[in-house]
């Protein structure tokens, strides 16, 4: 399998095929031949099944690991997208529409699995971030469990890519990395890993051009792990060399999701995926972007990148937030934003004569204010949000706008009474 291959039992997301008649699962499903199962639909529940108080509209999707079906809130008159677990190795669905172990041997697996799955819609459920896969609701029912997210439009980062004529500029990359480092500053905060992150799993909304990181994927990496080799579920140029074995002296940590993000970037930029990590510990055939990119983008951008796909843990940047804090540092300033500020100060300083030192604009004092106040929600990272919001605006209420926006939306009515009340 090469770099850019990827392996065919996660499940995908694709538009709905459908028309004013229920849709026809009959040629798109697998037919799983097995057990009790109905040829007709493979696992899939039919389209019109009430399931949980929703109602089945059709398969957006179906993999190994589960089925995602498109379904309608009649409560709440929207779409939505349901997830339910169903790994076809080792399960099957009944005509009674219960999901089944295929032989008590996998039973140990099945509900390891499930348990994982579980535990992952509960973790989402708790997030609250405009770049990670929302969660409404979790239950578990027919023998399985089921998740109810948004019903995301869009394509996948590998697929805008491929239909760009050229490879996106320092500007477009740059808008790409800020929801992502802040969605993952976000994961990491909650001692947590994605540790599967690559150009097929960053959706870009159709609505607001934003990327979505999508679902961990934990019990595909749970049952994997229990039943095949551990390369069946690493994307070669994606995984970082500690995710291959469990070493003491390769731990996983931030490190690890900083690798993978740096390696969506090297695909960007090249259109290839780096040489595998464990190949390059004993002949490292990597190409630093500095050279091979040289004069598209800036020396510092690029050289932030190389240092995150280093092969060794320790050589990275040791956290999203230094990453940020490099890729910040080598951003092209607007000339309000390249006057130096007090020594030390990692916050922009205004110009006297810049639109910032009006009386009751954003200057350094507020953003001072401003930062300790979004710390309380977002952590260390909310210093880096604030800089770089002052550097797209020093109008107060957008500079608030933008603020809010990065703040966990259960909480955005109130920050933003509380910034308003910043003298």
């Amino acid at each position: 399998m090469s770099g850019d291959e990827f392996d065919d039992d996660r499940t995908r997301m694709q538009p709905p095929a459908r028309s004013g008649a229920p849709v026809d699962l009959d040629t798109s499903l697998a037919n799983m031949g097995a057990g009790p199962a109905r040829p007709d639909r493979g696992n899939a529940l039919a389209a019109g099944t009430q399931l949980g108080g929703f109602e089945l509209l059709s398969v957006l999707g179906e993999g190994g690991f589960g089925i995602v079906y498109l379904a309608r809130d009649a409560a709440l008159n929207r779409e939505v997208a349901i997830k339910e677990y169903m790994p076809s190795t080792l399960a099957v669905r009944g005509a009674d529409g219960q999901v089944r172990v295929r032989d008590e041997g996998n039973r140990e697996t099945f509900e390891a699995g499930l348990r994982s799955f579980v535990n992952e819609a509960r973790l989402l459920a708790q997030f609250d971030h405009p770049s990670l896969v929302k969660v409404y609701r979790f239950w578990e029912a027919l023998g399985t469990a089921c998740m109810v997210m948004p019903f995301y439009k869009g394509q996948t980062l590998r697929d805008t890519l491929r239909s760009r004529p050229s490879a996106p500029d320092e500007a477009w990359l740059r808008q790409l990395l800020l929801p992502l480092t802040e969605a993952l500053a976000v994961i990491h905060a909650r001692q947590c890993l994605h540790r599967d992150i690559a150009p097929d799993n960053i959706m870009m909304l159709s609505s607001a051009q934003r990327p979505l990181l999508l679902d961990f994927g934990a019990a595909r990496r749970v049952i994997v792990d229990m039943t095949q080799a551990l390369t069946v579920i690493l994307k070669p140029g994606y995984a970082p060399v500690e995710q291959y074995a469990d070493i003491p002296s390769l731990q996983q940590g931030p490190w690890t999701d900083v690798y993978a993000l740096a390696a969506v970037v090297h695909h960007a930029i090249t259109g290839r995926t780096p040489p595998p990590s464990v190949g390059r510990l004993v002949n490292d055939t990597y190409l630093p972007l500095v050279g091979v990119a040289a004069g598209r983008y800036s020396r510092q951008f690029l050289a932030t990148i190389d240092r995150a796909l280093s092969v060794r843990p320790d050589n990275r940047q040791q956290s999203i937030e230094q990453l940020r804090e490099e890729l910040d540092a080598a951003a092209p300033r607007s000339a309000p934003a390249q006057q130096a500020g007090p020594p030390g100060s990692k916050l922009p300083h205004p110009s006297a004569s810049s639109p910032g030192a009006a009386a009751g604009a954003v200057d350094d004092a507020l953003m001072e204010r401003a930062a300790a106040l979004l710390a309380l929600h977002l952590g260390p990272i909310a210093r880096v949000v604030v800089r770089r919001s002052a550097e797209r605006t020093r109008q107060r209420d957008a500079f608030y706008a933008l603020l809010v926006e990065s703040a966990p939306e259960p909480v955005r009515a109130k920050l933003l009474s509380d910034l308003h009340r910043l003298p």
